[in-house]
């Protein structure tokens, strides 16, 4: 049972990272410090000081850099490879009972598979707003991804079954939402 909800943290706040690679390490971090969650004696750094104050300055720069035009698409190149690898790492962190082979191979598949899903998706949402509105959106899916890995973030440490629930959910709707898009492009396009 420890294992499966190791699981469901891991791929929730994975599913964060999709939205905000800085912003899951930096909840974990401040949840480990308050008691609130107990990692593996290889992830005890991640409840450090200095760790609460590296993820601190990453997020705030991450978030800020997402509300500058065209950085924020110049941003999704590069966070789309390294959510995933976040990912794993916080799968794995959490999933640290099994073997090395079964540990690493489950957290790069559903931890790195869900943060690349999520930050796939939205960098499709991202391309869609500056196609669509000239980039003048984009700080409002910049301030919804935020919000979306902060909360997903919190729940996944607090509640993680509800967590993977909502990330099943998330997926979903970007999945439906970029199928509409699609259409809709093609559509316009066709005219």
């Amino acid at each position: 049972m420890e294992t499966l909800l190791g699981i469901c943290l891991g791929v929730g706040l994975s599913a964060a990272c999709g939205f905000r690679i800085f912003v899951p390490p930096l909840v974990m971090s401040i949840a480990a410090q308050s008691g609130h969650l107990q990692l593996s004696p290889d992830f005890a750094w991640i409840g450090t000081s200095e760790a609460t104050v590296a993820f601190g300055v990453g997020a705030f720069l991450e978030v800020a850099a997402y509300y500058i035009p065209w950085v924020d698409e110049l941003l999704d190149i590069v966070a789309t490879p390294t959510a995933v690898i976040a990912g794993a790492i916080i799968t794995s962190s959490f999933v640290s009972e099994m073997s090395p082979m079964l540990q690493w191979t489950s957290a790069v598949i559903l931890g790195g598979g869900t943060a690349g899903a999520v930050q796939g998706l939205t960098d499709v949402t991202r391309l869609a707003s500056t196609t669509l509105t000239g980039g003048f959106a984009n700080p409002g899916v910049s301030t919804m991804e935020l919000l979306s890995s902060t909360v997903l973030s919190i729940l996944a440490v607090l509640i993680p079954v509800l967590a993977v629930l909502i990330v099943f959910i998330i997926i979903w709707l970007l999945l439906s939402g970029a199928k509409a898009l699609h259409h809709k492009l093609r559509k316009r396009n066709n005219t």
